[in-house]
């Protein structure tokens, strides 16, 4: 076979290689932000397939056209497989087409480079028996640009997927926007430069020996950069947006234990008041029964009874901070006509603070509360144990519909939105049962949702 058969060969075998290789980089860019994991593949393969017939179809297409039109069939498998959050896959289909076109630029100039080297370019005029050399040569530099291609993109993604951490949260039209334009204004770059090479009639070569490659190659270089740090902050201001949410929600939450201490405090005046006048109430039951007014004495005996259950409340868990919020919230359940039923006791005498048993309480508590009434048979419930050193509380509740999850935090969405302060009651939870070294669960089986908390005691 001669010479110039077999290049032709050679650069057909790169190029299918680099197609497959851009498809599954893609894939692996996409997968971690889809709902259906398997059916991600098909954003690899819609790319692969449609790349590799512009490759082997003969039409009048230039390169630019012909992978944009690879990018848009896997835009267009994206949403069909996900049919959600379409603002986000535009931010990966626009993000990953100028990563690659940047990234396949600078291997070019880093291949042209090696091209120019007087003992690379020498080996390309030698003698016809020389001719294996030639292959070498050009089959390494070949494959130096691909692998170096491979590398900048595939870099760049991984690092976006590491550093994006709500994945599954809707990308508002505005995000988009923002998280765009580094792409948009480093394919503004590419196409000047492009353009200035083309009507310049600057050739690979001829432009390598100046500054023109090297400004282009860092020019692509910064590019690149810049969309990876844009994604980076703007997920760092997401999670600081995040933790400031949560603490504003720890300091209600705070605000409303505050407000339990003082319904004791207000319950313990009450009780000390009764037990200032039990000897009065006493001596009257002495004397109803005294003096034969049995009926009497038991009604009086009831008021005094009922007047107590209505200070000190009905539920006994060892604690008066947990008495109160449990009292408050079984109230509120018996408004809704929800079925409140409660076997829990504090562990006194252990390392476990009631501040922070009163915000697993609230929290646990009003997500029922938000969700049990939606059952045809409403109820709560709540029962603690312990086995060994590990306390265990689980409060159940009737639940109806389906759970979506996030994967990264591992927790079910809530429906409500973040904005308002909402959906960080179960965080708040695991938060507190990991300062014990222990962690919740949930489970959702017979239209019944059921949390799990796990504290370890010392």
């Amino acid at each position: 076979m001669e010479y110039m058969d077999i290049l032709p060969v050679i650069s057909a075998v790169y190029a299918i290689v680099a197609i497959y290789g851009t498809g599954y980089i893609l894939y692996r860019f996409a997968k971690p932000f889809m709902k259906n994991k398997k059916g991600a593949v098909c954003i690899g393969i819609a790319y692969f397939a449609t790349m590799l017939i512009l490759y082997f179809v003969p039409m009048e297409i230039n390169t630019f056209a012909a992978y944009s039109l690879g990018i848009l069939s896997a835009f267009i498998a994206m949403c069909r497989i996900d049919r959600r959050n379409y603002k986000q896959k535009t931010f990966i289909a626009a993000t990953f087409f100028s990563l690659h076109w940047l990234s396949e630029y600078m291997a070019r100039i880093i291949a042209d480079a090696l091209y120019s080297i007087k003992v690379v370019s020498d080996a390309f005029i030698i003698q016809e028996r020389h001719m294996a050399a030639k292959i070498l040569i050009f089959g390494g530099v070949e494959l130096l640009d691909t692998v170096t291609g491979f590398a900048l993109l595939g870099i760049s993604v991984r690092y976006i997927v590491k550093t994006y951490v709500y994945k599954r949260e809707d990308m508002s039209t505005k995000e988009m926007f923002m998280l765009i334009v580094p792409s948009i204004t480093g394919m503004t770059g590419y196409g000047i430069l492009i353009q200035y090479q083309t009507s310049s009639g600057m050739s690979w070569m001829e432009s390598i020996y100046g500054l023109y490659n090297g400004l282009a190659f860092l020019h692509f270089g910064i590019s690149i950069i810049t969309i990876v740090v844009m994604t980076v902050l703007f997920q760092n201001i997401k999670a600081r947006q995040e933790e400031k949410l949560q603490n504003e929600l720890l300091a209600t939450q705070a605000a409303n234990i505050e407000r339990h201490i003082g319904q004791v405090e207000s319950l313990y005046r009450n009780i000390r008041s009764i037990r200032h006048d039990m000897a009065n109430h006493i001596l009257t039951l002495e004397r109803l029964y005294a003096g034969n007014n049995v009926e009497e004495a038991m009604d009086y005996g009831e008021e005094l009874k009922s007047a107590l259950s209505r200070i000190t409340g009905e539920i006994k868990s060892g604690n008066p901070v947990t008495d109160v919020i449990l009292q408050e919230l079984k109230n509120e359940a018996e408004k809704r006509k929800i079925r409140f039923q409660s076997d829990f006791y504090y562990p006194t005498g252990t390392n476990i603070n009631a501040f922070d048993v009163s915000v697993i309480l609230n929290n646990a508590l009003q997500n029922a509360m938000e969700n049990a009434g939606k059952g045809e048979v409403p109820y709560i419930s709540i029962l603690s144990y312990h086995r060994n050193n590990a306390y265990m509380i689980e409060i159940s509740n009737s639940f109806t519909g389906n759970l979506q999850w996030d994967e990264e935090r591992e927790l079910p969405v809530t429906s409500k939105e973040k904005t308002e302060g909402h959906g960080y009651g179960l965080s708040n939870i695991r938060m507190v049962a990991r300062k014990y070294s222990g962690d919740i669960a949930i489970d959702l089986k017979n239209n019944e949702f059921r949390l799990s908390i796990m504290l370890m005691m010392e």
